[in-house]
This record gives structure tokens, sequence and C-alpha cells, in this order.
């Protein structure tokens, strides 16, 4: 290792030390106490455990995500050299004109004007679902609800075959996995994100995808020597992983905390026009991503701290997204709160992509249920997915009382 290298990987003078594993299954499962204790220690801490400044507090995480200069994703955003080294070419891992280049070829199918369109037919399938979960009364608000609508709507807006759907959610959360630090989870995740990418890649090659979706475009963009054949993979399922997984943490997240907040329950059903807000503070409350990195591209201080090019900072949204310099009694869920801020969803130009669709659907979805559910009750002990990213229920039993 040079000396340059030793230097990168060591604590900046009088920046505090958090030696807690952040990634292991306990603080996984249950984060927000270690998130306190390092926005107590400051807002730029040292990750022992995983070599890495971590942004702790809003207002350090929001601008490193906003200053694309400085902030390099182009290196990996992953917790990870492996994985940094794999994502090579997506979307994510990208920076400039190469980063705008590869968004903008689909990302306008995410955009509101565009999804506007599909409105209608998601409604409908939102009340098919909600009705059959009424029906039965007491379902899994994840299994039942927050997995049916992204299904039933994503891969085919993306252009996914029919076949190999099943292995999509499995998939889906392998390549969230891998993002995380050099844990059993992301070591075990490598399989599943390889077949995915395999199955991708053939059915590039075999042009199965769907007419007119997402994939099409792509393929026509690559016919039209706009980008490389090659490209097509990656950039598949930089969108579909994410358009899922995000959105079925937030739907099933909502139903979760309006059984177990009925007041808030009550609020929203009293006035319906607060489901934007409640949309913002379930996502502030529960942040679909954890965190991501980033490569520090020059010398730089963070609130008073100096951070050498070559580190790695650690965006921690979730911790920010609860963070007492920022929010007024932020371990309260309360969708009165002006909560449009957050960065449930990361900020800047890096900002989910499959943010504007977790909001529909969500939204769908909620509409169906004051239509139809007086009351939603817990039934029965969450149960979290282990995750190094994604911050979403595996199991949440509820009962639907209907008015």
């Amino acid at each position: 290792m040079t000396a340059a290298m030793v230097h990168v990987f060591r604590r900046s003078r009088h920046v505090p030390v958090y030696r807690s594993n952040i990634y292991s299954r306990s603080a996984i499962l249950d984060p927000y106490p270690h998130y306190r204790a390092m926005r107590a220690l400051g807002p730029v801490v040292w990750l022992a455990r995983h070599r890495l400044y971590a942004l702790p507090r809003y207002a350090e995480c929001k601008a490193t995500l906003r200053d694309d200069d400085t902030y390099l994703s182009g290196d990996g955003v992953a917790a990870n050299a492996l994985t940094n080294r794999l994502a090579r070419g997506t979307t994510l891992n990208s920076d400039g004109a190469e980063h705008e280049r590869r968004r903008r070829l689909v990302a306008h199918r995410l955009m509101p004007r565009a999804l506007r369109g599909l409105g209608d037919a998601v409604d409908e399938q939102a009340h098919r679902i909600v009705d059959t979960a009424v029906r039965r009364g007491t379902v899994d608000a994840v299994t039942d609800v927050a997995t049916a609508l992204p299904l039933a709507v994503v891969p085919d807006l993306v252009g996914w075959p029919h076949d190999q759907r099943d292995h999509l959610l499995g998939w889906g959360a392998a390549t969230f996995d891998m993002l995380g630090t050099a844990n059993r989870q992301a070591l075990t995740a490598v399989p599943a994100t390889l077949q995915m990418l395999r199955f991708a890649r053939r059915v590039v090659r075999e042009r199965t995808v769907l007419p007119d979706s997402m994939a099409h475009e792509l393929l026509s963009a690559a016919d039209d020597g706009v980008i490389d054949l090659d490209e097509v993979p990656a950039l598949l399922i930089d969108y579909i992983a994410p358009s899922l997984d995000t959105t079925i943490s937030a739907i099933s997240s909502a139903i979760h905390l309006f059984a177990a907040h009925p007041e808030q329950w009550e609020l929203l059903r009293a006035d319906p026009a607060l489901l934007p807000n409640a949309i913002n503070e379930v996502v502030r409350f529960e942040s679909p991503l954890r965190a991501f990195t980033r490569k520090v591209g020059r010398n730089c201080t963070v609130a008073g701290a100096g951070i050498p090019a070559g580190a790695r900072v650690l965006a921690v949204y979730a911790s920010a997204n609860r963070d007492e310099h920022e929010w007024k009694d932020p371990w309260l869920f309360d969708i009165r709160r002006d909560a449009g801020r957050h960065v449930g969803f990361g900020n800047g130009a890096h900002a989910c992509a499959g943010q504007g669709l977790a909001r529909l659907e969500t939204a769908a979805v909620l509409r169906a249920l004051l239509d139809r559910v007086e009351r939603i009750e817990t039934v029965g002990e969450p149960i979290w997915a282990v995750n190094n990213i994604i911050r979403r229920l595996e199991h949440a039993p509820v009962r639907l009382i209907a008015g």
C-alpha cells in the first residue's frame, strides 16, 4: 500500500470515531440508535470498521449529494471495492456528461409528466389489489399489497420479458446488498446479481423485450449508434431494481406506519389533501435508501473537518432524515409535517430515478385504502428485511377494517 493510500484510509485529525459496525445484522434491523449516536458525535464521523467518513446529519449529507464536482460517483457508490469495479458502465457509477447521457436515455420515462399516462391504469390495479385484501381482512401488507402493484407495473414499463419475473425481487435485493460493505450480505449476493446480469444480456442478445418499452427504446438507440449495445443490459438493471424496491419499501412502510399510528390514518381520512405530505413523511421516517458512498475528488473540508482526495464519504440518507438539527421531533411520525425536503430518495443529479413511480404507486394504494378502509390494525410483529442498502419490510401482518 502506498503512502497516499495509507493517508486516504487513515482518519483525519479531530474527526470523531464511531467504532460499531453499522452493516451488522443487528444494525441493519435496528439502525436508528447507531444513527443517533453518530449524529451526536458531529457532522463528520470516521467509521473505523469501514474506513469511511460518514455524514450523518442533514445539511452535510444533502450538500455532498449536490456537489458532483467534489464528490464523485464514477468510481462507484458502494462501500466495497469489488462492487465498484463490477458496476462500471452503469448510470449510478458515472459522472458529468456521461451520467447525463445515460440517464437521459431512459429516465424520461420515469418523470412525472411521462407517468401521468399510467395513472388511471395504476389506480385501477391498486383498487383491485386493495379490494381483494379487504375481502380477506387479515393480510400481509408486503406480499399481498405492496409487492403486488409494482410487480404488475414495473416489469412491463421497463420491457422485461415475462419469463424469469419470479426472480426479480431476489435479484433486485441482491444488487442493493452488493452496494454495502464487503460483509456476508454483499458476498452472498454476488451469484444472484450475476444471474440477473447474464439474463439481461440474453434478453438484449435475443431481443425478447416488450415492444414500446424502455428496453425497446434502448435497443433502438443502440441500433442508431447512440449507445453501445453492451451498455443496454446494465441500464435495464439500473432501472428495474430501484423501481421495484423503493416502491415496495414506500408502500409497505406506509401501511405499517398507519397501522401503528391510527390517529394519523384518521387525519388522512379526514383530509385526503394531506396525501402528498403523508407520502413524504413516510419516506422521511423510513427512508427506502439507507446510504451510498462518494469518492472525494479533491482535498476538501466538511464542517471544518479536512477530508483528503481519494477518501470515501458515506452519505447516510436515513440518518439525515431523522436529524434533530433539521427536523422538529424527528422521531414522531406526523403527516402534517412539511417533509418535502427529505433525502429519502437521495438528492441532486443522482437522486433515485424511480422515485416518481414510487410516489405514483404509493398514492394509488393509499387512495384505494382511503376509499375502502376505516382502520388498519397490526396483528403481529413486523419483520424487516436484512439488506445493506434497502430499508424494507419483509412481512407486516395487518387487519383491514372496511368502512
